[in-house]
């Protein structure tokens, strides 16, 4: 991203934003140009233990440049009285770029250039912020003056500052903590030459954070400051300052070059490690932003012992950032595009396996919240989808292993569903067919709830459930004749081609020439209409459960209908609920949610759908990924949004990063190669 200070907007430079993570679920981001605009933007906010979760520990920090004649150029944005912001770094800024995946900035000031980079140790709760200069004359002495607030990611800018704070200092190294919040103690040091600490506490007033109000949130803070950094900047030397909740001993065990030169050395591993396709231009840095979302969930530590004991690893999968934690529908529908499309195998048998560990009464856990250590099980597909995954792997790793080991697993679950689990989620005697549904319970994918309101409950029969289940039951029979016992395995193809019959019969409307979103809606016979992307999982899956000869009708509607270049509208313009914008407050966003925004994951299942109707035309279907480079430079850069407004120019919303948005573009890029 070249960047010319004439430029007439710097909105630009508010409205895109970057992303480090450690591997833990911690991350680093913020926006282009320095400010603090989410209350979840931060420089260090830590995965810590739960019930801590994830703290934004170190939310922002100053750049000052101190010349000779007392000339001082700031690089940053900083607050003015009134919540006014000033850009300042915006004159300055010449380039903004990610090297393997790591933000970079330049900046031209007099006849130097300045490039700063911010990169974290993998699965360290740490950051370092470099600085390099080069140029001619004397160099200036650099000014870095950190803030803080110390709050969890998930808690309000306006709360209380969490005064007193602590500063210890020995033998430069500083340690800033709280007595009021038991987060444990914000570590820092400065690297570099003649370095210094002023200690000169401020605090900084009415912060503004603009895409908290835009949201409808709070929006206006405090952020507290011990003092400010100096060192020189010293010719083709780096500077770096060094945040962390890590103990000394980690943070000082490799000084900032050695971070660096590991993490470029372990991204060069990832790009080796997957598929040739994807190792060069966008399916490269599709590769580096899956590398985001495949963690070692932190503070568990009864589940890494469990696991450690049977000679496994816990590994999980983020949702998306900023907001997310772990989801078992969007890490099974991920887990291809994050793991086998880049060549991470050993780490799909480890999510696989860990997620097999949660199953309770026939269902794996929708989420993980953050501070908790156990996960909630209102969903009716998440467990679905973890067939559907475990196929593609089997696929991919032969691992004979996990499947003998989770065939028992698997077999309960289907029973469960046979005979009926929680939430009403039970197969239909008369016709076979899976239904859900519960008052209050969001148990789909479009699950958007706001206090009592269920935006699109689809209580009933959906279409995609029992696709998922058609294709569940396929898959399991599989597995049982693989092992050797063709009784079970005949039984649940029984289950599976009753299930096939009732759904030719009942989910085709003849009218529209498409499927029915859920029939025997609310438990009655009415049948819903309504046209979504929902229907193209009938097709996509790997056993499909509509009749061939109904493909075409299908995907020909979802391509006119539904198809945007950022992925599939949720629901149809003609339907008289659709909604074009996802904006507003959280009400709106959520009424809009599923009532027509694009989702970018879509584009998998219509592109699979699509190359079975149009067999052998890869090349053909790499139309329908074009815009996504474009978008990855928007937004949330070198990474792909959750939504899209439903009309142009699909400006994009919700998480800046979502899994399943990388996973399946990743995927389908691949595929249409």
């Amino acid at each position: 991203m070249a960047w010319d200070s004439a430029h007439p907007s710097r909105e630009v430079l508010l409205n895109r934003e970057w992303l480090v993570t450690n591997g833990l679920g911690g991350y680093a981001s913020g926006t282009v140009s320095g400010a603090v605009t989410r209350k979840y933007h931060g420089l260090l906010v830590a995965a810590l233990p739960a019930p801590l979760g994830r703290v934004v520990m170190w939310n922002h920090v100053s750049e000052f440049l101190h010349f000779e004649g007392d000339e001082v150029v700031s690089l940053g944005a900083e607050e003015r009285a009134g919540g006014q912001l000033d850009l300042h770094g915006a004159e300055y800024l010449r380039e903004f770029r990610l090297e393997d995946g790591m933000p970079i900035w330049v900046y031209q000031v007099r006849d130097f250039v300045i490039e700063k980079r911010v990169s974290m140790p993998h699965l360290q709760n740490t950051v370092h912020v470099s600085y390099q200069i080069t140029g001619l004359g004397k160099p200036p002495r650099l000014e870095l003056r950190p803030a803080f607030h110390f709050r969890h990611h998930e808690d309000a800018v306006d709360l209380p500052l969490a005064e007193p704070y602590k500063l210890s200092a020995i033998d430069e190294r500083y340690e800033i903590a709280s007595a009021r919040r038991k987060f444990g103690p914000l570590r820092m040091r400065l690297c570099g030459r003649a370095t210094a600490f002023t200690i000169a506490a401020a605090r900084i007033h009415q912060v503004v954070y603009r895409t908290e109000q835009a949201r409808g949130y709070a929006h206006e803070g405090e952020l507290w400051s011990p003092g400010f950094f100096q060192v020189d900047l010293a010719n083709e030397g780096t500077a770096t300052l060094i945040g962390s909740t890590e103990p000394w001993d980690i943070i000082d065990v490799l000084s900032p070059a050695e971070v660096l030169a590991a993490e470029r050395e372990r991204r060069a591993r990832l790009l080796e490690d997957a598929d040739p396709d994807a190792r060069e231009g966008v399916a490269a840095e599709l590769v580096f932003a899956s590398d985001q979302y495949v963690i070692t969930p932190a503070g568990r530590a009864q589940e890494a012992a469990r696991a450690h004991a049977a000679g496994d690893e816990v590994r999980t999968v983020i949702a998306g950032y900023h907001w997310f934690t772990d989801w078992g529908r969007d890490t099974m529908i991920s887990l291809e595009g994050l793991t086998l499309v880049t060549g991470r195998c050993l780490e799909a048998g480890y999510i696989l396996r860990t997620f097999a560990h949660y199953v309770r009464d026939g269902l794996i856990p929708n989420m993980f919240p953050d501070r908790q250590k156990e996960g909630l099980y209102h969903t009716a597909d998440a467990t679905l989808w973890f067939f559907h995954a475990l196929g593609r792997y089997l696929k991919k790793a032969a691992d004979h292993i996990t499947r003998r080991l989770l065939l028992p697993i698997l077999i309960d679950i289907a029973e469960h569903h046979l005979r009926g689990t929680k939430f009403n989620i039970h197969v239909d005697p008369a016709d076979g067919l899976l239904a859900q549904g519960q008052e209050g319970y969001q148990l789909t994918w479009m699950d958007a709830k706001m206090g009592d309101w269920v935006v699109t409950p689809r209580r009933g029969k959906a279409v995609e459930l029992n696709a998922l289940w058609f294709n569940a039951l396929k898959l399991l029979e599989g597995w049982l004749r693989e092992h050797g016992d063709s009784d079970a395995a005949q039984r649940y193809a029984g289950h599976a081609e009753r299930a096939r019959e009732s759904f030719n019969r009942r989910f085709w409307f003849e009218e529209g020439g498409y499927l029915y979103d859920v029939v025997d809606v609310d438990g009655g016979n009415l049948s819903d209409p309504a046209c979504r992307p929902n229907q193209l999982f009938a097709i996509s899956l790997d056993h499909p459960i509509l009749n061939q000869a109904r493909w075409k009708s299908v995907v020909d509607v979802a391509e006119r209908e539904l198809v945007t270049p950022v992925g599939l509208r949720s629901l149809s313009p003609k339907h008289p609920d659709y909604k074009p914008i996802y904006g507003g407050d959280l009400r709106s966003r959520d009424g809009a949610y599923h009532q027509g925004t694009v989702w970018a994951w879509l584009i998998g299942p219509f592109l699979d759908s699509w190359l079975k109707v149009h067999p052998g035309e890869n090349a053909n279907a790499r139309k329908f990924l074009e815009r996504f480079p474009e978008s990855m430079n928007e937004n949330g850069i070198g990474t792909i949004s959750e939504v899209f407004d439903a009309r142009e120019p699909h400006t994009a919303g919700g998480c800046i990063a979502q899994a399943w948005s990388v996973a399946e573009v990743l995927r389908c890029w691949v595929k249409t190669g």
